[in-house]
């Protein structure tokens, strides 16, 4: 498995420029490469929300999309995404990436942004993906890791909406700009 050594680091253009150790990555404010996952029930149009556990080193107790993390050296985005899903959510999956709407990781597109917290924070080009799965998510019976997820909830896309609009401290600096993307390819698909 690879460690905390293995953050990948880019330039604007997700070129990889080297590879660095978790916290000094965050600590400096080095840009690196990142992911989101998005988990969404078309059947009821709502999404999967995390949030953030309390003692996270950044946006402890903000809501924010199902799964996020890092891709590392010498493993594929879609391993990663995959190991995550299990580490995080407790999710045991083994999707492809599929640029179809069948059952895997949808590429949705990728952003660069920035963001500060007292002595850390974010400075990332996130990969974003979505994922609708087969049969529903019971978020009662997911054993996801306490460390990470403070709460789990699945919310309908106008309550999300409106929540952001009436709330938006309430959300991770990624969510907006990385939903947006998602909801793009839902829309794209919904009219196909």
């Amino acid at each position: 498995m690879s460690g905390e050594r293995d953050i990948i680091l880019v330039d604007e253009q997700d070129q990889v420029v080297g590879y660095g150790e978790k916290t000094e990555v965050h600590r400096k404010g080095l840009l690196h490469r990142a992911f989101s996952i998005f988990i969404y029930d078309r059947e009821k149009d709502r999404m999967l929300l995390q949030q953030r556990a309390p003692g996270k080193y950044h946006s402890g107790g903000l809501w924010t999309n199902a799964c996020c993390s890092h891709p590392r050296k010498g493993m594929t985005m879609e391993a990663c995404l995959n190991r995550r899903l299990g580490e995080e959510l407790g999710l045991r999956t083994d999707l492809p990436i599929a640029a179809d709407t069948g059952e895997g990781f949808r590429p949705c597109g990728r952003f660069l942004y920035e963001m500060r917290q007292g002595d850390t924070g974010e400075h990332e080009i996130d990969h974003v993906f979505l994922y609708c799965p087969a049969e529903e998510i019971d978020t009662d019976a997911l054993d996801f890791d306490r460390s990470e997820i403070g709460a789990l909830k699945w919310a309908g896309r106008e309550e999300l909406h409106a929540w952001m609009e009436d709330r938006p401290e309430d959300f991770t600096a990624w969510f907006a700009p990385a939903l947006a993307l998602t909801e793009r390819v839902i829309e794209q698909e919904e009219r196909a």
